[in-house]
């Protein structure tokens, strides 16, 4: 560069300098662009393999997921068989007093079944009764007798219980001035079609 003219030489640096800009605008111009879009060219790959490895693993397990479904369809079909039918106030008193005997709760009065929809979901296919139930029993063996009653009847659920003392004029005993009176709403689905 010594030995060029100084003409020359300022033409050999504006060109050096004109490519350099060239090279960097095609960089940021085009190269970066190609780059951004391979990049989300790869990640868009990289999430249809996953959809696709899941599809894959669903159709693998459709075997698995149709005896699931059988499965819950003969558990349903159980459960549906205990519900109840026919005359529904009939039903509950049977169902109650059986359940009740070896829980230590008097129930001696039902009342008649209200009908009701169910406000679940819509186009939901099971009706709905609700009972009033009133009786007296110690507090440990009516906590057991609600807890094993819903749990034995998944159909049918106890809502607004209200405790209160035994009145003491019909209690003679010790042990029957601790019990207390109750009133419980039984809500149970029926097995009958809207």
């Amino acid at each position: 560069m010594k030995n060029l003219p100084k003409e020359k030489r300022d033409r050999l640096i504006l060109v050096c300098l004109g490519t350099a800009v060239i090279m960097a605008g095609l960089y940021y111009g085009v190269i970066s662009m190609q780059q951004r879009s391979l990049m989300e060219t790869a990640k868009k790959y990289v999430e249809q393999e996953i959809k696709l490895g899941n599809a894959e693993r669903l159709v693998g397990n459709s075997d698995q997921i149709e005896k699931g479904l059988e499965v819950a369809t003969t558990n349903l079909k159980a459960i549906e068989s205990r519900m109840p039918s026919g005359d529904i106030y009939s039903w509950i008193i049977l169902t109650v007093n059986n359940f009740k005997d070896k829980y230590q709760v008097e129930i001696p009065q039902f009342s008649k079944e209200v009908a009701t929809d169910v406000g679940i979901y819509a186009k939901f296919p099971y009706r709905a009764a609700s009972f009033t139930l009133r009786g007296t029993a110690h507090f440990h063996k009516l906590g057991e007798f609600i807890a094993d009653f819903e749990n034995t009847f998944p159909y049918m659920r106890l809502q607004n219980l209200e405790l209160e003392p035994a009145s003491a004029s019909n209690a003679s005993v010790q042990e029957d001035q601790e019990k207390l009176a109750f009133k419980v709403d039984v809500v149970t689905l029926l097995n009958t079609p809207n």
